[in-house]
């Protein structure tokens, strides 16, 4: 099942986050005002009604007759106001409606026992100033959302220009245009951290074009030279009379043949001119089915099925180079695991070097002694490539300082770990991702 992932643009990012902030702001502020200012004319509508309440109760102690639309023992009383009376306390009392406008008692006990009470709706002016105070606050509020917005896509806006020109640059470089420069693409006037990416790139850029310019060269140049020699000496080994001299003769022919092809492989994955031919597979099927074929004696675990949109051929290939990595250079047992898209690989010998972890596979490297002495470095290099045309990654790694210890009595150390991640969906140009190492 795919995961679906929403994309949005940094200008868009910026915007959002600052009107979030800015609403934030304006809602706290307006609710403070709001409440501070209701709580400010409530106390002083308690403060008048009291007042007038305690006129009218002079008056009643003169006349005994309640005054000024006070009333004795109001049935309408609320209870928590007539509490407070029994006690002997003066007391005012705000009274929530439906309707939205409070009440406002004000109740004082008399000395017969009896209570005289005033009610009178929140003043109507009050509710006015607080409709209009509202009506403000609402007007501010969309109107510093909106300018948060409008300040977020200037500022967002700018950065998302600069952030593109330099992945424009960038991706242009990784299709093989090497006179692209990212500082220049992105410009502008205003400096920030986005030239220093540039210049990173640009750097980075420079120093992997002159490492691959020199590799490239070289295995162009020794392919050419060595394709139409090693034809006639194969050719010519199959000439010689039975034998034993003639048997090692032929061997070493076909293993020069078989290098050769492999530079010339290696050459065109290089020139970044192949294109994968996409099918549909089961990926724990087809990879159990290959390593059968390639070395029935490795296990291989399907922990999660999953389909995939590849180039069997090419995926062929790269098993059964990690698989030959692994039976030259490592230890049984060799364990390959398919969970999902993703391919492990593990023998349990002395690892991979130090050198390839840090600086991936090279060519006609073939490690530490521990890990050398047979093959031309050139088995990774390709399986790297192959995975560069799928759009994969291919990573290695060694197991950890655990499973060393648990196999020294076997006298194997963690071992070698390869990892192939499939993409998600299928390439559509050459190299879409890079071969990560990670030491």
């Amino acid at each position: 099942m795919r995961r679906l992932a929403l994309r949005t643009g940094v200008r868009w990012k910026i915007s959002i986050a600052i009107a979030a902030v800015s609403a934030l702001v304006a809602v706290a502020l307006s609710l403070v005002v709001h409440n501070s200012a209701r709580v400010s004319m409530l106390d002083n509508a308690r403060e008048v009604q009291l007042e007038r309440l305690l006129f009218a109760e002079r008056m009643y102690d003169s006349t005994k007759e309640p005054k000024f639309g006070t009333k004795v023992d109001d049935p309408a009383l609320p209870h928590d106001l007539r509490a407070k009376t029994r006690q002997g306390r003066r007391a005012t009392y705000v009274q929530e409606n439906a309707h939205g406008v409070p009440d406002v008692w004000a109740a004082v006990p008399m000395s017969d026992g009896a209570v005289l009470s005033l009610h009178n709706k929140f003043a109507d002016r009050s509710a006015t100033i607080m409709k209009d105070l509202d009506r403000s606050l609402i007007i501010g509020s969309v109107s510093v959302v909106f300018g948060g917005c409008a300040l977020g896509v200037l500022i967002g806006g700018q950065l998302s220009r600069r952030l593109r020109r330099a992945a424009g640059a960038a991706a242009r470089v990784a299709q093989g245009t090497t006179d692209v420069r990212v500082g220049d693409a992105v410009g502008g006037v205003v400096r920030d951290e986005t030239d220093d990416l540039a210049r990173a790139v640009d750097a980075l850029t420079d120093a992997l074009n002159e490492r691959i310019e020199a590799e490239r060269r070289v295995t162009a140049d020794i392919a050419h030279e060595l394709r139409t020699p090693v034809t006639g000496l194969l050719t010519a080994a199959e000439l010689l009379p039975p034998g034993r001299p003639s048997e090692l003769v032929r061997d070493r022919a076909q293993a020069l043949r078989t290098l050769v092809e492999d530079i010339l492989e290696v050459a065109r994955l290089d020139s970044a001119s192949e294109r994968a031919e996409l099918q549909e597979i089961a990926l724990g099927e087809f990879v159990e089915r290959r390593v059968a074929l390639l070395d029935p004696a490795t296990g291989v675990t399907v922990v999660h099925e999953s389909w995939v949109n590849t180039d069997p051929r090419r995926l062929e290939r790269i098993l059964g180079n990690l698989l030959a990595n692994a039976a030259r250079h490592g230890r049984t047992p060799v364990e390959v695991t398919v969970e999902g898209r993703v391919v492990r690989i593990r023998d349990h010998g002395p690892g991979f070097p130090e050198a390839l972890l840090r600086e991936g596979p090279s060519r006609f490297r073939t490690g530490a002694t521990d890990r050398a002495g047979h093959g031309h470095g050139l088995g990774l290099t390709i399986a790297a490539g192959q995975a560069r045309v799928l759009g994969a990654r291919l990573t290695f790694r060694n197991a950890g300082p655990e499973g060393a210890a648990e196999r020294a009595g076997a006298g194997g150390a963690g071992g070698a770990i390869a990892v192939l991640w499939l993409p998600e969906h299928a390439p559509t140009t050459t190299g879409s991702f890079p071969v990560l190492t990670f030491p």
